[in-house]
């Protein structure tokens, strides 16, 4: 095991650290920039939570989670979703077997990190196939419940709910994922970068840097962080604000907001906090390390009603007047 190399937990958070150092710079052999995008998606994978990556086409979604897999020592499958897309197809079925038998046949879901290719453009019915897999990692095919393979992960990709072709996801699916991170366009400077790195015939020979049991030791550890009763207590009201018409929200969230974020979103501000503090050299969080990750867990995770759209207020500005 893992845990044997450390001689205390501080040295593990050290390790921890330079793991996600060497992750960072293995990555942007390939992906240019989008480096807080880089740092989030690695923070929820070390805090054992799940990513939806929103943009534009173009933007290298899909390339930064496959150079993700590639870098880590675990099996990865990727899923495009599509309007046609079954329930089955993600989870499995049962087979007639030669032994006239019927046999189970795993699913691409069965895999360590999953790629969720544009997961808004298939419908409800087929994104809730998802929602037992992310909650309690496994799926239940008629009766009988498989458990999926640890560690494991669900990257999705979506484009913007404006696009022509797709389906909104429903909010307990938004609930699952730990992180909602937007990707804008790179700035003139990457973009060429970019274009200068994709028109040749170079190619980029990405080392393994963590394996699945460091990952599973790393998930541990974020948990056993220290975390001091104010900083706590900070994520909990950060999180019970964004409800409307209770106690403790604010003018702009009675104003805009219909619907807040609920416990879960507590929850995975505190780890996000532990997770990023650790990266950065830290070994207990403070208030700032909550408010680095607290846009990307509760963007999703508050609804606006019809006078923030009228007005053009965003869930980010909401977020922001909490601090």
């Amino acid at each position: 095991m893992a845990e044997i190399a450390y001689k205390s937990e501080v040295e593990a958070v050290d390790a921890l650290a330079s793991s996600y150092r060497d992750l960072s710079k293995e990555i942007a052999k390939v992906i240019v920039g989008q480096n807080e995008v880089v740092k989030t998606v690695i923070i929820s994978l070390f805090s054992n939570g799940h990513s939806l990556l929103v943009g534009v086409p173009g933007l290298a979604k899909t390339l930064l989670v496959s150079t993700i897999s590639e870098v880590l020592d675990l099996d990865f499958k990727r899923i495009q979703f599509t309007p046609d897309l079954m329930p089955s197809d993600i989870t499995g079925s049962e087979i007639l077997g030669d032994d006239r038998k019927f046999q189970f046949n795993k699913g691409p879901l069965f895999s360590n990190i999953v790629l969720a290719d544009e997961i808004n453009r298939t419908p409800p019915k087929t994104q809730a196939a998802l929602l037992e897999a992310m909650q309690e990692r496994s799926v239940t095919v008629n009766g009988v419940r498989h458990k999926l393979p640890s560690p494991f992960f669900v990257l999705a990709t979506q484009n913007p709910i404006e696009q022509e072709g797709t389906y909104p996801l429903p909010e307990a699916q938004l609930d699952r994922f730990m992180f909602n991170i937007p990707l804008d366009y790179p700035s003139y400077e990457e973009e060429v970068a970019v274009v200068k790195g994709t028109t040749t015939i170079q190619k980029h020979d990405l080392k393994n840097i963590v394996t699945g049991e460091q990952i599973l030791f790393y998930q541990n550890l974020i948990r056993k962080i220290p975390i001091a009763d104010n900083v706590l207590e900070y994520a909990v009201n950060l999180a019970t604000m964004t409800r409307p018409n209770t106690a403790r929200a604010t003018d702009s969230v009675n104003n805009y907001i219909s619907w807040g974020a609920g416990p879960r979103a507590s929850q995975y501000l505190v780890l996000g906090a532990k997770c990023h503090a650790a990266i950065n050299g830290k070994y207990s969080p403070d208030i700032e390390d909550v408010q680095a990750i607290a846009k990307y867990v509760l963007r999703h995770r508050i609804v606006r009603n019809y006078k923030a759209e009228a007005e053009g207020i965003t869930e980010e500005k909401v977020i922001e007047g909490l601090f």
